[in-house]
């Protein structure tokens, strides 16, 4: 298919021109390699270095961080500091080279002890591959044959993307497996030692794939490349080498599943053929572009508010580069990407992440062939090849004026916001106030940095293995009643029913510490094992109330409290008169506390009984000192904190107060 859009005899598809890419190499002096190589890193370094600060200043701020991103950080965390493959059992789901190269690069740079957030070391492992991806795609657009303008201007576009953004500062696999992709292409294109770069070419898409497996959809366009450009002297040779390579990696994870014994499905074990069942087949689809509800319109639709500039003129520009030779498998590449998407499987949301190289390729090519036809004064149609170049460099202008407000509001999100402190404050939440022992159900985000801080491995449980590992099950027998704290993400808060027992977690539990709102608020919920009622307590903000009152009390050095009733005095569970009379009495010296406990029928579950084991810094136990200026203390208390009894005992004055508790005592938390 030919058009006058690609008429220029100065477009060579794969030997780029030194002339700025228009073709008219007539009387151009032949420069030095040292030259050039000078002149393409004057292009190529202000493209990356400005994408570089924008994708690092705020990393650690925004995006918040998601399970996802949890997930194969704390695979990566397991093999440098577990000495496992993953923090629980491998269950073939991906392949697992792309965190074992996360693993590597934290080795290597000292990733993890840099960072007190796990992820965010990760990040930055990912952020290395995408510059490493934005260099060959430079470079891939130059062996293309266009300018080293265009290729600039392709580099801006794969990195500077609001959307480009937003993916590529998370930990997903795609960003590694892209790199890998746009290498693969580069040797592809190859045509000196092109047996040598067919062979690079095999091994780079063979470990893409074993990177993200999805990237095997690329696999028509590198053999198109390398079909068209090898040698017809030694095209079955060179091209039954490569795909020799290809094979053998391949191979080579089967391998690793039958070493292991775990190719097919058999009692008490995982298998490697369960694995690709669950991607290829019995894995649920994502639903219709139509329905407001289902996976697809919520992923699609996030991809248009972050750049719906880029995708239009993504689109646009591949299907005008249909009719321009060199661009053609580009977009042929980027449409029928596009197209795999609707096919009613399932969409996983960094799916864009793969189409973000094809689409800064045709948008920025198309742009120079716009610019090529305004210039031009031959051929055999020029007047309608003018048109056409005009037609599409409007549409370009019309693109950059509507990307330039909302690239620049997208932007300043994610240098500015801090959209991550909440996780943060809920982390450090729960290492100042649980106990050590305490079993909890997170967010795969925060499960490396609550074992880092002594949280027992074991007693830290992704949410997701509650339901579906055994091992984590023979753990918990009693499923939800053996957890003591949910701390809930916005992906917890809406998974899909089938985990029962995380669902159970949280209906039974009330909150007793919340951070930020929204999709980013992180709320600590304390799980009622007893069913005691403390969902009830919770009401009116009381609950939440009491918790920040025990947890303001902690911070007093003169107020001694044993480790369990520390948790309860974090978990609200303490009455509040309790929590105020302690406030009160550690103004004139030290307190000690010898326990906290429930009345006996109180359906309430809230602790009203207080025993004070010295006070004021004297022993309070049976008849000292201290139990009577406790005692006289507790007496002179009236109206709404008067307790119900007073009485001396061996291990302390013990102090009750009624069940009615009065709810205006205790101010409630900010919304």
């Amino acid at each position: 298919m030919t058009s006058t859009l690609d008429r220029s005899p100065a477009a060579p598809v794969s030997t780029p021109t030194d002339d700025g890419g228009n073709g008219d190499t007539a009387g151009i002096r032949p420069v030095s390699p040292w030259r050039a190589r000078r002149t393409d890193l004057a292009w190529l370094l202000p493209a990356v270095v400005v994408g570089l600060i924008v994708n690092l200043v705020n990393l650690a701020g925004s995006p918040q961080r998601i399970d996802d991103e949890g997930t194969y950080t704390a695979q990566a965390w397991a093999i440098g500091n577990l000495g496992e493959l993953t923090h629980y059992t491998y269950w073939y789901d991906h392949p697992p080279l792309g965190w074992i190269q996360i693993a590597g690069y934290a080795a290597l740079t000292g990733a993890w002890d840099r960072y007190d957030v796990a992820v965010i070391a990760a990040r930055e492992a990912v952020m290395a591959a995408t510059v490493v991806a934005a260099i060959l795609l430079w470079f891939v657009v130059r062996r293309i044959g266009f300018a080293r303008a265009t290729a600039s201007v392709a580099v801006v576009l794969f990195l500077l993307s609001p959307l480009a953004v937003q993916f590529h500062r998370q930990v997903y696999l795609d960003n590694i497996a892209t790199a890998w992709l746009l290498a693969a292409l580069l040797l592809g294109m190859s045509r000196n030692k092109q047996l040598l770069g067919y062979i690079g070419a095999a091994a780079a898409f063979g470990i893409a794939v074993l990177t993200k497996e999805t990237y095997l959809l690329a696999l028509p366009l590198l053999a198109w490349f390398m079909w068209r450009g090898a040698d017809r002297t030694t095209r079955r040779y060179t091209l039954s080498v490569a795909s020799s390579v290809l094979a053998l990696l391949g191979l080579t994870y089967v391998a690793f599943a039958l070493v292991k014994g775990e190719v097919m499905p058999g009692p008490g074990r995982v298998s490697l053929f369960e694995g690709l069942a669950f991607q290829l087949a019995s894995r649920e689809g994502s639903g219709s572009l139509f329905d407001p509800e289902s996976l697809m319109s919520r992923t699609i639709g996030m991809w248009w508010q972050l750049d719906s500039v880029l995708i239009v003129a993504g689109l646009a520009a591949a299907v005008a580069a249909l009719f321009v030779r060199r661009l053609r498998p580009w977009a042929v590449a980027l449409l029928a990407l596009t197209a795999f998407m609707f096919r009613g499987g399932y969409l996983p949301v960094p799916y864009v992440i793969m189409m973000l190289p094809f689409a800064a390729i045709v948008i920025a090519g198309i742009g120079q062939v716009a610019v090529e036809r305004l210039r031009s004064r031959s051929g055999r149609h020029p007047v309608l090849s003018r048109i056409g170049g005009s037609g599409i460099a409007a549409a370009l202008v019309v693109a950059m004026v509507a990307a330039v407000p909302l690239w620049t509001t997208q932007l300043r999100g994610f240098l500015l916001a801090d959209l991550d402190r909440p996780l943060r404050d809920a982390e450090t939440w729960m290492v100042e106030n649980a106990s050590g022992d305490a079993r909890i159900l997170v967010d795969d985000a925060m499960w490396v940095d609550l074992v880092d801080e002594g949280f027992r491995r074991e007693n830290v449980v992704w949410y997701y293995k509650a339901d579906t590992d055994s091992d984590v099950q023979a753990l918990a027998p009693n499923g939800w009643r053996d957890y003591d704290y949910v701390v809930t993400t916005d992906s917890m808060r809406t998974f899909p029913t089938e985990f029962p027992t995380v669902r159970q977690a949280i209906d039974n539990s009330v909150v007793v510490a919340s951070f930020g709102e929204g999709a980013q608020q992180v709320e600590v919920r304390y799980v009622d094992r007893e069913q005691s009622g403390l969902a009830q307590a919770a009401d009116d903000g009381l609950y939440a109330a009491r918790s920040l009152a025990g947890q303001q009390l902690l911070t007093n050095p003169d107020v001694g409290v044993p480790v369990e009733e520390q948790d309860l005095m974090t978990a609200g569970v303490v009455d509040g008169r309790i929590l105020l009379s302690l406030a009160q009495i550690a103004t004139t010296g030290r307190i000690d506390i010898a326990d906290i406990a429930q009345l006996e029928g109180d359906p309430s579950g809230v602790y009203r009984q207080l025993v004070i084991s010295s006070f004021a810094g004297e022993d309070a136990r049976g008849r000292a000192a201290g139990s009577d200026a406790a005692l006289r203390f507790f007496t002179s208390l009236t109206g709404s904190l008067a307790p119900l009894s007073v009485e001396r005992s061996d291990a302390g004055l013990v102090v009750t107060f009624s069940p009615v508790e009065p709810t205006e005592l205790l101010p409630r938390p900010a919304a």
